[in-house]
């Protein structure tokens, strides 16, 4: 597989002095960040299943950073020596790797307008049954490594398939800052909040401004969640992953986290005012 399959424009130009400017963009939040939290940074890898070059050296940073990662797998795309291998890809450091749910095939379902798998264009039972099929494909799978906390593909789904994570049991949601309809009390979401792969800026100057922008309100904020698509990434891009962690790694007030550490503490999420 090669790196880097439609990248985002702002991929395809890096600016020379992206260093600078990302510790400037980490000093300006540092001094608008209260003192008294640290920041919560957690980072979610989406369309995780078949194991290759792009998805190895992503867990290989994230390994080698000592940085926790959460994956967002496909069921429907997952077998048994799929899982096996991305288990190898994690045995030296388990416990920096945590495993959720991302729909059932990733397919669009709606003839119009944007796209869902979980959307108002299919019956309650299917969209039910998918989300079923999803749960005991990965629990079968993964046994106790699976965290039953769902992402709908395109970070979208209706009121009905929220009910139905709520009535089967799910523990968490993932999607957008500021996803609706918002989701039920009793189903805990943790957002993304900065979109580093699937940016829809038409040039790199725009989508940098952007980026920076997303990044600073979230670390002021105090939680900060990243959206990862490895398939969209070439080698700027992961340069750019490893510099944001190392230097993520030089704030003191950051703490870096899964989605497993976040439910395992009742970390309060979006429902409660992360915002």
């Amino acid at each position: 597989m090669s790196l880097g399959n439609n990248p985002a424009p702002l991929w395809l130009r890096m600016p020379p002095d992206i260093d600078q400017q990302l510790h400037r963009c980490l000093e300006e939040a540092d001094t608008e960040t209260s003192s008294r939290h640290k920041v919560i940074v957690f980072f979610r890898a989406d369309d995780v299943a078949a194991p290759g070059r792009t998805l190895s050296k992503l867990i290989s940073l994230f390994l080698s950073q000592q940085t926790p990662l959460t994956l967002a797998v496909v069921p429907a795309w997952l077998t048994k020596p799929r899982w096996q291998h991305l288990q190898e890809l994690c045995k030296k450091e388990r416990s920096l790797c945590c495993w959720m749910q991302h729909g059932w095939r990733h397919l669009n379902h709606e003839p119009h307008g944007k796209k869902l798998e979980f959307g108002p264009s299919r019956p309650f039972s299917q969209k039910r049954q998918d989300l079923l099929l999803g749960f005991e494909r990965l629990r079968d799978l993964m046994g106790d490594e699976f965290l039953p906390a769902f992402t709908p593909p395109w970070n979208r789904c209706d009121h009905e398939t929220l009910r139905a994570l709520q009535e089967m049991g799910y523990k968490a949601l993932s999607r957008s800052l500021g996803a609706q309809p918002p989701a039920p009390a009793t189903l805990t979401e943790y957002p993304v909040t900065v979109d580093l792969h699937s940016r829809k800026e038409g040039d790199a100057e725009e989508g940098w401004h952007s980026l920076f922008k997303e990044l600073s309100q979230s670390l002021c904020r105090g939680f900060c969640g990243f959206m990862i698509h490895h398939q969209r990434m070439n080698e700027p891009a992961f340069d750019f992953l490893d510099l944001l962690v190392s230097e993520l790694k030089q704030w003191n007030r950051v703490r870096f986290v899964h989605l497993a550490t976040l439910l395992n503490e009742s970390y309060p999420g979006v429902n409660a005012g992360v915002r």
